[in-house]
């Protein structure tokens, strides 16, 4: 049967019903690539969950299918997020689907230019502020307290909701839960929706674990780690630069009943990372993706994983064209010659 979303999947883990109008861009069913080079690197089969193949290119479509659903389902005519950059590329996209009114706050300077002309593209009002996200999630949490507009942060419970069917997707395709789980985290709901979603298909029996669940930050956008809000938050990570999650107590309640932890990257072994996945596996996400990656490798050279067996899955949470300034940036331009052939066969070298 042709796939038609996540939630026609997954609805009897869902909170809809047949009233409920399905808003779609067939999301989810995203690939989940065995990692040779990482696997020989650590010893266990390491995995490789590619949300950046989603219709926007994140994994927050994996929420907002049901956002904007239940949006559409209680009859508001807007909705409204503060983001860094991913989730107003998808509110847009999904009330664009059904004619929705979308408005977004992001901070100024600190969008990538390919989340910024999605949301843009999709017709949204893109407003930016003076400040970072955190500021900018706490004007949208007074407006939409105060005015009939739609919240679609991953404050939203259906956010969660959706974005819990990933780790289904992982369940279904290796016959049951990974050994440990890697996971960027930045605002902190897909650390949270990941957990919920293990726990769901154990109680249901669909697996016989549960993994130990491995989040990781930015170093300089680490308030879990570093126990205190992060007032001006930095990383090239722009989809994890955030100093106060919104899913904080949810993300280290995670950490703690897995057994796992919340540790901390620097940008330079995420963008270590982002050029391994990359060049060794022909994976090319965005920044704040490759820290789930840059965790595992640190923690192995810490000996973290020395006598385990098993698998690792690593979340990959968007596509690299969503920041293709950094790709640019980050490696050799290319040199300019002659079109001519013995020039071009001399290059080569040949």
């Amino acid at each position: 049967m042709s796939w038609k979303g996540l939630i026609h999947k997954y609805k009897k883990f869902l909170p809809v019903t047949d009233k409920t109008p399905i808003i779609t861009l067939q999301e989810g069913n995203t690939p989940l690539l065995l990692s040779r080079y990482l696997s020989e690197k650590i010893g266990l089969d390491v995995y490789l969950k590619y949300d950046g193949a989603n219709p926007t290119g994140s994994f927050k479509d994996r929420g907002m299918t049901m956002a904007i659903s239940k949006a559409v389902e209680k009859g508001v005519k807007a909705v409204m997020c503060a983001s860094t950059g991913n989730t107003s590329a998808s509110a847009a996209a999904f009330s664009a689907r059904c004619g929705l009114k979308c408005i977004v706050l992001i901070p100024e300077g600190n969008i990538a230019l390919g989340k910024l002309a999605q949301a843009m593209i999709h017709n949204a009002q893109v407003i930016a502020i003076k400040g970072n996200f955190d500021v900018a999630l706490n004007l949208v949490k007074t407006i939409t307290d105060e005015y009939p507009i739609e919240l679609v942060n991953s404050l939203n419970p259906f956010r969660i909701e959706g974005q819990k069917t990933a780790p289904f997707e992982i369940c279904d395709f290796l016959s049951d839960a990974p050994i440990f789980h890697s996971i960027p985290v930045g605002n902190a709901g897909n650390i949270t929706a990941y957990w919920k979603g293990y726990k769901e298909y154990k109680d249901k029996k669909l697996s016989t674990r549960l993994p130990k669940m491995l989040g990781f930050q930015a170093a300089k956008s680490a308030p879990i780690v570093d126990e205190k809000i992060i007032e001006n938050p930095e990383t090239i990570a722009t989809a994890i630069r955030i100093g106060n999650p919104a899913s904080w107590e949810t993300a280290t309640a995670a950490r703690d009943e897995s057994g796992g932890l919340i540790d901390k990257v620097t940008d330079d072994e995420i963008l270590l990372a982002y050029k391994i996945l990359a060049r060794e596996e022909g994976v090319f996400v965005e920044p704040a993706s490759a820290a789930s990656v840059a965790g595992i490798l640190k923690l192995n050279e810490a000996g973290y994983f020395k006598g385990q067996k098993g698998n690792i899955v690593c979340t990959l949470t968007g596509h690299g064209l969503k920041d293709p300034n950094l790709a640019v940036e980050s490696i050799q331009k290319p040199i300019v010659i002659e079109p001519d052939l013995k020039t071009v066969i001399k290059e080569i070298g040949l």
